[in-house]
């Protein structure tokens, strides 16, 4: 099992690409069954952030808390 911990709109972005390669999927694989535009998902693969995420970030840390995403490869897709 592989985790990131999230503290930035890179990390995020980085764990979604390396996920992504690991799956085998293109950006416009993944965009599609996300439905959302391939431009989009690189750029948040590239570390751009959005709104909502950085309001996220930031009560996160005022909470002291923190983000991990877990990616485990044995896991079929979607589960």
């Amino acid at each position: 099992m592989q985790q990131w911990t999230i503290r930035s709109a890179e990390d995020f972005g980085r764990s979604i690409a390396e996920i992504r390669h690991a799956r085998g999927l293109t950006q416009g694989d993944l965009a599609a069954q996300g439905g959302i535009s391939r431009h989009w998902l690189a750029k948040l693969e590239a570390g751009h952030s959005t709104p909502v995420l950085e309001h996220l970030l930031r009560l996160t840390r005022r909470l002291g808390a923190t983000i991990t995403i877990s990616f485990d490869a044995r896991t079929p897709e979607g589960r």
